[in-house]
């Protein structure tokens, strides 16, 4: 397991440059944590490090968004499974394909799909400290 703090937003892309080098070969990634506490601003700051230059954004309505980076090429799929109503829904947008896809995959709320989730899959979660509002992320493989 690989723990990181995010001290606060200005350290954010520090925080990124760190979980970047602790992922590995691995490919899938399913974030993992309480409403607001703050998934998708730390995927935002992980795709930036990764040369994203597209708007990022939380695809709740979308449910997955394509990002590529302009320093690599590489496709980054980011999924927000929050508004998903059933595990057929996600399965009818291909996800399982997107999973197999070799490319990164991003995913918040994958809790709501789980039985469709990858082995491969590392699970990375986010809790806030209550007493300075700082982040840790934990990587678990």
């Amino acid at each position: 397991m690989t723990s990181i703090k995010i001290h606060s937003l200005d350290t954010i892309g520090q925080a990124a440059d760190q979980f970047i080098a602790a992922m590995g070969d691995q490919k899938v990634f399913a974030f993992n944590g309480k409403m607001g506490v703050g998934k998708t601003t730390f995927i935002k700051a992980i795709c930036e490090k990764l040369g994203v230059r597209d708007v990022i954004n939380s695809p709740t309505f979308a449910i997955v968004n394509e990002y590529r980076s302009a320093t690599t090429h590489q496709v980054i799929y980011h999924f927000d499974f929050y508004r998903i109503r059933s595990i057929q829904e996600a399965l009818s947008i291909g996800a399982e394909e997107y999973f197999d896809s070799g490319a990164l995959c991003f995913i918040e709320w994958g809790e709501n799909v789980v039985s469709m989730l990858p082995d491969n899959l590392v699970s990375v979660d986010m809790e806030e400290d209550e007493d300075d509002g700082s982040r840790w992320v934990a990587l678990c493989r």
